[in-house]
């Protein structure tokens, strides 16, 4: 069965403001997403219920398979959201115990050596060496 599908003034003024909104994104420069997110999945499956044949539904079958592709894209979405807080703060423990040791820094080409006075804390924790704060990713050697 074909059938045709034509839009309404509504719909039809309602895509133009969405493409000429698209259109203005690109023209200011900035970067089109190459990855689709949840809230993009979500807006797919909603728009696509919308616009949706009444008398031929979505089977129940697509539904389902596609309800439980978001459940999984959700949940690889928080594990990736934990895994991102459990390294900070495995980071800021390791800079913890960095604290008044001696350790090596790598800075450019030099290479500088002293006790760790302070730290800080955070996703990318910092240590001070001789009154300056380096990254952790600096410290080459822990020395006794």
């Amino acid at each position: 069965m074909n059938t045709t599908y034509m839009l309404s003034p509504t719909e039809m003024t309602r895509a133009k403001l969405d493409a000429d909104a698209i259109n203005k994104e690109l023209a200011q420069g900035r970067a089109v997403k190459q990855n689709l997110d949840k809230d993009d999945f979500l807006k797919i499956l909603i728009t696509q219920l919308q616009h949706q044949d009444p008398t031929a539904p979505m089977e129940d079958r697509e539904f389902i398979s596609q309800m439980a592709q978001f459940s999984s894209l959700e949940q690889m979405t928080n594990m990736t959201q934990g895994f991102a807080q459990m390294s900070s703060i495995l980071n800021s423990s390791e800079a913890q115990a960095l604290l008044g040791k001696n350790v090596e820094i790598q800075d450019g080409e030099h290479n500088l050596y002293g006790p760790v006075t302070q730290i800080v804390r955070g996703e990318f924790p910092l240590v001070m060496v001789d009154g300056s704060f380096y990254d952790l990713d600096q410290v080459t050697k822990i020395l006794e």
